[in-house]
């Protein structure tokens, strides 16, 4: 089978012509606020340039800083929403905090992206979506893998039909991480799809056009402690179409995700949710192509695998807020909600229900 390698897309995907700064916050100081800035630092620092951190602890936050180079350190959120010079805050704590949080920073008239996921359940983020667009404000959930050039290349495939009509989804993403407390615990927002299972389901809506599926099917386990160990979901579409996901906190698997098309197959290397490298089968010709789309180092070491893939979303977003949009296309409020009706529901089926869900008393 003949084998290409192509490097398309460098690290400078997102470009723009006017070129407004953007002046961040960064609310919390744990792991992945930690990865969202290595992943800032490698952008043009007139465009990004981080101005605070927060964090409950000042020894933490001012560690944080120390680390990173950042000018002001906050033992509290509120100081961080009262500070003039930022003009957007990243949220990077627990899943708990999201919705109090975003709610903090939207009424201190801060632009706002917020990890995912951005609210535990619809209710919860319609009102956040509802209090952005009343003051005005961007407003995204953070699912960085959007923003990465091998999403990118996915989506001009599916849109140019080269491989015909995309009709089948399969996503595996398992990881042993159902002992970490932040999953484990119900009171922190825990669970596996929370976690892992959520970039399964926003992988298949992408490559469904963000179309909400017609039908959702789930089995799987709880824990002891009443959170979502793992599940089998599979998610059906009009005209045929369907994805056949899994995840599972308990065990690791290949964590790579394939489409297969009417006239061909793209399949995504591990891991499918930070991807450098995909591949694309013409089933006419037998011919394969391989594109790898590198990310850079940083100064400073990630947490976590291709984390400085993280500036993709960054520079996505200050490009939004650049052009007036209050929300990203790529990452778009009705994406998020669609998003947040399958979470619910794969928790709910397992009999995972917390206050405010459509299935709770």
């Amino acid at each position: 089978m003949p084998l290409r390698l192509r490097n398309d897309i460098g690290p400078n995907h997102y470009t723009t012509g006017f070129k407004m700064a953007l002046h961040w916050g960064i609310c919390s100081a744990g792991k992945i606020s930690h990865d969202f800035v290595c992943g800032l630092s490698t952008l043009d620092p007139t465009l990004h340039s981080v101005m605070a951190v927060a964090a409950r602890s000042a020894e933490r936050s001012q560690t944080f800083a120390e680390l990173h180079q950042i000018p002001k350190s906050y033992a509290s959120y509120e100081e961080l929403a009262s500070d003039d010079s930022i003009d957007i805050v990243y949220i990077g704590s627990i899943n708990t905090e999201h919705l109090p949080l975003c709610k903090l920073f939207l009424n201190h008239n801060k632009n706002v992206v917020c990890e995912k996921p951005m609210a535990l359940n619809v209710k919860q983020l319609t009102e956040i979506q509802s209090l952005a667009k009343e003051k005005n404000l961007f407003c995204m959930e953070a699912v960085w893998s959007r923003f990465f050039p091998v999403y990118q290349k996915i989506r001009d495939i599916i849109a140019s039909k080269e491989i015909g009509e995309a009709q089948i989804v399969q996503a595996t993403f398992c990881l042993p991480l159902i002992t970490k407390e932040r999953v484990a615990m119900k009171a922190l927002g825990g669970g596996a799809m929370y976690d892992i299972g959520l970039y399964t389901a926003q992988f298949a809506m992408m490559v469904f056009g963000d179309e909400a599926p017609t039908s959702v099917s789930v089995s799987g386990h709880l824990t002891s402690e009443g959170v979502d160990a793992g599940a089998n979901i599979t998610l059906l579409y009009p005209n045929n179409k369907m994805a056949t996901l899994v995840y599972s906190g308990v065990c690791g698997m290949s964590n790579e995700a394939e489409v297969g098309c009417t006239e061909g197959k793209i399949k995504i290397y591990n891991p499918f949710w930070c991807p450098t490298g995909m591949e694309v089968t013409k089933t006419t010709t037998g011919r394969t192509d391989q594109f790898q789309f590198p990310v850079p180092n940083s100064k400073v070491k990630p947490f976590y695998d291709n984390s400085t893939g993280l500036r993709y979303e960054a520079e996505a977003v200050r490009q939004a807020i650049n052009d007036g949009k209050k929300e990203h296309p790529l990452m778009s409020h009705e994406a998020s909600k669609n998003l947040a009706t399958i979470v619910e529901t794969v928790r709910n089926s397992l009999g995972y229900v917390i206050e405010g869900d459509r299935a709770s008393p």
